[in-house]
């Protein structure tokens, strides 16, 4: 028998955490976390990780599992998740998705495919091309081999470019076209998508533009200078790569101001909510509901209700 389980999706700055906390004030459930970030320890400010007092209104989940030198898959995601669902529902309590992380959402809701293991010679030759030229120019080969891929992507997204270019090169397919091909799921779930979108893109950007200065006002500087002295983190690593941290990070290796930086770090997060939006167009059965508009809240409580009601 299936059974619905509640996703709520939306670039950066929709809302999704006051919403998901709306929810939690009105069923007993318990949030899991699809977000790339928040699974690192010691980034909570730049990632905008739920506050202490968030945490005690309802259990949360996959948030602080990772050092920052360390990485996390999809996979990996997925195994997690379905793990916490079926421990969720053993308390009697209500799984509900909630973040931004879209590829994670889509490895859930498609499953899991058969790619080519690594090949060591294929990854140098593109490490020495992205030496050589640059990640971006690395992403415009990927671009001409599978565009649907290269789309979501950010020109420095190193390790995932990396990856999906090289799965193109071994199979001599798109990466899109391989993930799109029938999978298996063990699965018995049905994962219902709520997405929060904004109606005009500009309102987005000014969310995004006043988070970033909170951001800056709570200590975010300060957070990345702790990491910086720790000494065994460097910019390569996807932690450090997260919007914010990257060019906070550069700050303080003094390649820019910290006036550049703030406008490279908004600048980024635009980009990366129009990826966002880019991915949750590529699923036409989510139910969109407008993030500007007052009360969206009870918006996400309503459509909450019809589909725990399945």
């Amino acid at each position: 028998m299936t059974q619905p389980v509640l996703c709520l999706a939306g670039p950066t700055a929709s809302g999704k955490s006051a919403s998901v906390l709306a929810l939690a004030r009105r069923w007993p459930i318990e949030i899991i976390n699809v977000d790339s970030a928040t699974i690192y320890t010691g980034m909570d400010i730049g990632t905008a990780k739920p506050t202490p007092q968030e945490r005690a209104l309802t259990p949360q989940h996959l948030l602080d599992i990772r050092d920052p030198t360390e990485s996390y898959s999809a996979a990996q995601f997925v195994q997690d998740t379905q793990l916490l669902i079926d421990q969720i529902r053993a308390r009697s309590r209500i799984p509900v998705l909630a973040g931004g992380t879209m590829m994670y959402f889509n490895a859930l809701r498609q499953g899991l495919h058969a790619l080519p293991q690594a090949d060591a010679g294929i990854r140098a030759d593109i490490e020495q091309m992205a030496k050589e030229h640059g990640w971006p120019h690395v992403h415009a080969l990927l671009q001409r081999h599978d565009p649907v891929t290269a789309a979501r992507l950010a020109p420095n997204d190193r390790q995932r470019i990396q990856r999906m270019l090289e799965v193109c090169l071994i199979t001599g397919q798109p990466y899109s076209s391989l993930i799109a091909a029938e999978g298996e799921r063990a699965s018995t779930d049905t994962f219902h998508m709520v997405s929060l979108e904004p109606s005009a893109r500009l309102q987005l950007h000014e969310r995004i533009a006043l988070r970033f200065d909170q951001m800056l006002g709570l200590g975010l500087v300060r957070e990345v200078e702790q990491l910086w002295r720790r000494g065994d983190l460097h910019e390569d690593l996807p932690a450090i790569r997260c919007v914010g941290y990257r060019q906070i990070w550069q700050h303080l290796a003094g390649q820019d101001s910290l006036q550049s930086a703030r406008e490279k770090a908004i600048a980024a997060t635009r980009q990366l909510a129009k990826r966002q939006l880019t991915w949750l167009r590529s699923m036409p059965d989510r139910q969109v509901i407008d993030c500007l508009q007052a009360d969206v809240a009870d918006r996400v409580i309503d459509a909450a209700a019809a589909i725990m009601a399945r």
